[in-house]
């Protein structure tokens, strides 16, 4: 299930860095007086009253000026507009309303989004009475906070969490069986290609500029029985340029990949292998690990390369991305259709490994070997005991091994153990998730 994504927007510091900071639980973006610190969104996981949310926190909002830097801020409040499921607009209580708050204002309006009003700055009664006069702006109800003591905050997660869209319980959807494979890339990579190639025609408009693609378009293919749901996302821009806004609407790429992810199984990480790999595509990696998807490295463009250069972008992937070796690196080239079928295999392949669960006799056996062949380290003298394995779910494969002194398994031999399950079991492009659980004590009568 999605997401609902969470905007905060407002002028330039009023605090938006640190409501963020407090909602999360945990200092992610920073937090500086200087105007404009927040320059491109920042994105984290987060929960309300058990529900799960995305949380965006966007630029200053300053419409005037035309500095580049500016208008680049503007273009991402538009997007978080156009994205964002609940809008948190931040106000500052310690200031008279601006001309940039009544545009402000007007603008989420227009857009016709759930927005929950925030005065910080509240940071007493005193202070929160003289901030009344925000209600000039023709707002009804504005929820008084202090980012940086906490107050009225358990107003103002009751406020976000009111204005979330009504979850969608998962049973009541109908059984999907196609294989949900989401095609992620920076611009230019090829991904509209590939999707192309695989359905044999022109249905998806190709481009040698990048950008070409601004929407996720869901495509439906059928190959040797099987059916796939393929989701082709507009092009990941390189942070720089998502910054100076020179296109407003490819700003969108980010918040569109997030989504692909959560709704993906399998995600495929295009890439042109004539170039190398940028923090940008660690960072959907980081993304596809963290909702626990498959994954799998797609080298396109092979067709330009030769033999050895080829050899070179393969092994220069595998030293860049060393912390997924188990992800696969598929060759391709999108233009002339190789590799294009091994890739769908591949894609095949991770959806049997996303939905393998392996029997607790099975489980057990494999644990007596690896623990014959490679006993736990010893702590203090004593070496922790395991008493079994257990298999709690799937989608991604997730495990639970109950030992002795679970705080003492170090981190080191977690590894091995992890390493040893995948290598086991054929676990191909999908993250695997140990967990590690003291054995309950008996109740004496």
């Amino acid at each position: 299930m999605t997401k609902p994504i969470v905007a905060i927007i407002g002028r330039p510091n009023v605090g938006k860095s640190t409501i963020f900071n407090r909602l999360v639980g945990r200092r992610l973006a920073i937090v500086h007086d200087q105007p404009g610190v927040t320059r491109d969104r920042h994105y984290a996981d987060a929960e309300i009253g058990g529900r799960p949310y995305t949380l965006v926190d966007t630029g200053g909002f300053d419409p005037s000026g035309d500095d580049e830097m500016k208008q680049g801020i503007i273009s991402q409040l538009t997007v978080a507009l156009s994205e964002a499921d609940v809008v948190v607009c931040v106000l500052d209580a310690s200031a008279q309303p601006t001309s940039a708050d009544s545009e402000e204002v007007s603008l989420l309006r227009r857009s016709e989004k759930p927005v929950v009003y925030v005065a910080n700055k509240a940071d007493s009664d005193r202070k929160e009475t003289e901030g009344h006069d925000l209600y000039r702006l023709g707002i009804e109800k504005i929820i008084f906070v202090s980012a940086l003591h906490g107050r009225g905050f358990a107003e103002l997660e009751q406020g976000v969490a009111d204005a979330l869209p009504p979850a969608v319980e998962e049973e009541k959807l109908p059984p999907d069986k196609r294989v949900r494979v989401a095609v992620i890339g920076r611009p230019n990579a090829g991904k509209s290609s590939l999707v192309n190639r695989l359905l044999g025609s022109e249905r998806l408009l190709v481009d040698s500029r990048p950008g070409t693609t601004r929407d996720a378009i869901d495509i439906e293919l059928e190959r040797r029985g099987r059916k796939y749901l393929f989701v082709d996302t507009a092009g990941l821009r390189k942070k720089a340029s998502v910054a100076r806004g020179r296109d407003t609407v490819e700003a969108l790429s980010v918040m569109a990949a997030i989504r692909a992810i959560e709704r993906a199984e399998v995600v495929v990480l295009l890439c042109d292998a004539t170039e190398s790999i940028v923090d940008q595509d660690e960072k959907i990696i980081g993304l596809a690990l963290e909702r626990g998807r498959g994954l799998i490295i797609g080298l396109n463009k092979i067709d330009l390369l030769s033999a050895e250069e080829l050899r070179a972008a393969k092994q220069r992937t595998k030293d860049a991305l060393a912390f997924v070796p188990w992800a696969p690196i598929a060759t391709l080239s999108a233009k002339t259709g190789r590799g294009v079928d091994r890739l769908l295999e591949s894609v095949t392949r991770v959806r049997e490994s996303y939905d393998q669960r392996i029997t607790t006799g099975q489980l057990n056996r494999f644990f007596e070997t690896v623990l014959t062949a490679h006993p736990p380290p010893t702590h203090k003298g004593r070496a922790p005991r395991f008493y079994y394995v257990t298999q709690a779910s799937v989608r991604p494969p997730t495990f639970m091994i109950v030992a002795s002194h679970p705080e003492h398994v170090h981190y080191s031999y977690q590894r091995y153990v992890t390493n040893a399950l995948r290598k086991a079991f054929g676990y191909e492009g999908v993250p695997l998730r140990v967990h590690y659980r003291r054995k309950g004590r008996k109740k004496k009568k």
